[in-house]
């Protein structure tokens, strides 16, 4: 083993706080909003409203950005208030999260009222009232109502009201992330039923031309949908009297003629291809691409840093560089962000989602990279170190000079490896509010259900970034070659 200066670890921890540094680490929560300071209980004059943007008719992409019953609800409310409403799209299962770590100040996806919810969160007064039906395939004859689906798989939000009406009757819950998602499973037999809210899949119903399934039943409940905010926030005396006003001027029943009663569209493959490709190209230009450059020179800098480490004979910087690499190797990506956005905050840091989701994916990079970089090293034949002492080279120079370019050429195709997969596994972040690729295809399907349309541009847009990285490999491969006899 080839010795390594102590100075391996000054010279990593100098590597990671520089990197927090350029990704702008942590900043005050009101700081990272650049919100102006409100006074206590009173609602901020930029109100971050969490909304799905897949629930139709409640809130979806629309041609004009995001629409629906919730969106334009909320965009009166905060007219009738005097805020200014910021909408942030948030998946239903991570809804709460955010709004416990205060990335929004108030749910508006038709939250039911409960009593395990009154008791968790300030819930304002209701502003839509409905119920839930029972949801099957068209040629189901086995179920005809709550008492049938017993034993039965249900396809709902795990964190859902209607998961806990099928739970409570007797059915097998199988977790999905939204109802659009939940209509599609029960079309393909994935699941056996869907109980969710009357308008929405009605809402479905009358904008299919063939949608496949059939309402067979209502719940006995009526579902009250509220506004949730932080326990003890104060705002709920003026959500509430804006509710009042909406419902005492006609907007409410006016929004509400507006999106309860639909027209039947279908807009053709061709249709929604031209409508959606530049919003998909455009997430992917500003946000998929710069997020995968960003995370891998980031990470490939760290990466360095803890390969020195690893490789070091001082156990002061060899062990906590193994301990890294084990524990960027072994937590799911997925989990890493999650711990990263919504863990952060219980701590008082609060990051933006891109930087939260940079760091998060150059911590990745760099648990892999640096075992690539190490094994490049040290496939280097033994004798370039010595040729290189003989002619009066320290082990910097001659790591520098000597060894790299020559580790260069073996570690470029594992690295770019690692670089594809990267770029693919930017859509993890969209669960921590990073608009992305495969987020924008995501909310671009919701109101029309054609996911083989859309998810298949996706998957184009995907496949072309790739060649392209593919194309550059080979030249920096070639490049590199010419350190190689």
């Amino acid at each position: 083993m080839r010795t390594i200066s102590a100075r391996a670890v000054s010279a990593l921890a100098a590597l990671l706080v520089a990197a927090a540094s350029l990704l702008g680490l942590a900043v005050p929560a009101s700081a990272a909003q650049g919100e102006p300071a409100a006074a206590p209980g009173a609602l901020p004059q930029v109100l971050r409203v969490g909304t799905e943007g897949v629930y139709p008719p409640f809130s979806y992409a629309g041609p004009d950005g995001l629409t629906g019953f919730d969106v334009e609800y909320m965009r009166a409310l905060g007219n009738k208030l005097g805020v200014q409403v910021q909408f942030v799209q948030v998946p239903w299962d991570g809804m709460f999260a955010a709004l416990s770590a205060g990335r929004i100040d108030v749910v508006a996806n038709q939250v039911t009222r409960n009593p395990e919810r009154a008791a968790l969160y300030d819930l304002s007064q209701p502003y839509v009232e409905s119920t839930g039906v029972v949801v099957v395939a068209d040629d189901n004859t086995t179920i005809k109502g709550l008492g049938d689906i017993r034993g039965k798989r249900a396809g709902e939000n795990l964190t859902s009201n209607w998961a806990d009406v099928a739970r409570s009757n007797g059915a097998q819950v199988v977790g999905v992330d939204s109802m659009d998602l939940a209509i599609q499973n029960l079309r393909q037999g994935s699941v056996d039923v869907v109980v969710n809210d009357k308008l929405a899949v009605r809402n479905f119903l009358a904008s299919q031309t063939n949608p496949g399934v059939k309402i067979v039943a209502e719940t006995n409940d009526r579902s009250q949908s509220v506004l949730a905010a932080r326990k003890n926030s104060g705002y709920l005396p003026q959500l509430d009297q804006g509710i009042a006003a909406l419902r005492a001027d006609g907007t409410q029943q006016r929004l509400y003629d507006k999106y309860f009663t639909p027209e039947s569209t279908t807009p053709s493959d061709w249709q929604l291809i031209k409508d959606n490709a530049w919003p998909m190209l455009r997430a992917t230009l500003l946000v998929t691409i710069p997020l995968t450059a960003v995370a891998f020179v980031v990470g490939l800098v760290l990466a360095m840093g803890v390969a020195m480490a690893r490789m070091s004979t001082n156990r002061l910087a060899s062990a906590p560089a193994r301990l890294f690499i084990s524990l960027m190797r072994g937590i799911p990506v997925l989990v890493l962000l999650f711990l990263i956005y919504y863990g952060l905050p219980q701590f008082g840091i609060e990051l933006r989602p891109f930087v939260a989701a940079a760091i998060g994916l150059s911590l990745y990079v760099a648990g892999y990279a640096a075992e690539t970089i190490r094994g490049a090293i040290q496939a280097v034949p033994r004798g370039q170190w010595e040729a290189a002492q003989t002619i009066g080279m320290n082990h910097s120079t001659a790591l520098r000079r000597i060894v790299v370019p020559q580790a260069a050429r073996t570690a470029v195709p594992p690295l770019s490896n690692t670089l594809i997969g990267l770029l693919k596994d930017t859509s993890l972040a969209a669960p921590i509010l990073v608009v992305e690729l495969f987020r924008q295809a995501q909310v671009a399907a919701a109101p029309t259900f054609r996911f083989a349309t859309l998810y298949g541009l996706a998957a184009l847009y995907y496949w072309l970034a790739c060649v392209a990285l593919t194309f550059l490999q080979s030249r920096v491969e070639s490049r590199v070659s010419r350190f190689v006899a």
